[in-house]
């Protein structure tokens, strides 16, 4: 195995200072690859200037990339920043990465893949939900399966969120999105916006319910400017978040997820990789856009 693969969404995010590259699948691939992996980033683009400057970028940074050419236009994402640099979303429908065909070249990446990243919102139609099913159905058993759950707005059912919990054996979600799952697939109510910060044990028996019910290996837990979690069936990690001068969090969550994933790969402990995630995820968050170069320091 020697694949790392961010599989969905590639888009460009058009942010107050201008459009920059992004998705979270893409984000992924090119923050592992920054950590010496084998990285692909897999989607689909239109046959349209912004198809060809995604293909250009990801030539410049070195990114090997899958994607193939559809009718439909390739994606943008409206993203206006709060106060905080904190990011809203107006997600384009009827675009390229909804219709990611599964081709034969996915499929021979796919049988060598060690690490697979995979979102919500890629799999809100049903070809490219086909896609990347077909995909993680055919990485090998030991591959790391990252359902990195990325609610967006409306685009998300319990159908597509437990069938992919099912494929899946590492979950990164956020607090807010907890607040959505618990009760959602666990029948468990929760007050939006309390659960992390009033009630640690009830945080840590849901996330180790989660894990139990869908025999995950390590669940990841981000509570934004409080810290955040890596739970596995017998650890618990818990680091605060560092303060930063915040540019924006666009893609933040992308690099944690992938510095968490290289480090493990690369044998390091669950405390050590989630440590990494920490520090880098905290660089990105003082730069502009998802995709920053990393330096050495925060890598290590």
């Amino acid at each position: 195995m020697k694949y790392v693969v961010g599989l969905g969404e590639a888009l460009f995010d058009c942010l107050p200072e201008g459009r920059k590259l992004g998705g979270a699948p893409a984000n992924f691939a090119y923050h592992t690859a920054q950590f010496g992996h084998e990285s692909i980033a897999i989607s689909a683009i239109g046959d349209d200037e912004l198809g060809k400057e995604i293909v250009e970028t990801f030539n410049k940074v070195n990114l090997r990339h899958v994607l193939p050419l559809v009718e439909q236009p390739t994606g943008t994402v409206q993203v206006t920043l709060d106060q905080h640099g904190i990011p809203q979303y107006e997600i384009c429908l009827g675009v390229a990465w909804d219709n990611i065909p599964y081709t034969d070249e996915m499929n021979a990446i796919a049988q060598e893949t060690k690490a697979v990243c995979f979102g919500s919102l890629a799999q809100r139609t049903e070809g490219s939900r086909k896609t990347i099913q077909r995909f993680l159905q055919t990485t090998p058993k030991e591959a790391l399966r990252v359902f990195d759950i990325n609610l967006r707005q409306q685009w998300y059912t319990a159908e597509v969120i437990n069938d992919s919990l099912k494929l899946c054996n590492v979950l990164k979600i956020n607090d807010e999105e907890l607040d959505v799952v618990a009760p959602m697939l666990l029948g468990i109510s929760t007050t939006p916006g309390h659960l992390i910060a009033e009630d640690e044990q009830r945080t840590t028996e849901i996330c180790r319910e989660l894990i139990a019910r869908y025999d995950l290996k390590m669940l990841i837990l981000t509570c934004g400017a409080i810290g955040s979690y890596v739970f596995s069936a017998d650890e618990k990690s818990w680091l605060t978040t560092p303060e930063v001068d915040v540019a924006d969090t666009v893609g933040a969550g992308d690099s944690f997820t992938a510095s968490f994933v290289a480090q493990i790969l690369a044998g390091k402990s669950i405390r050590e990789a989630h440590l990494t995630a920490v520090n880098v995820s905290a660089y990105v968050c003082t730069q502009n856009g998802a995709m920053p170069v990393l330096p050495e320091s925060v890598k290590a």
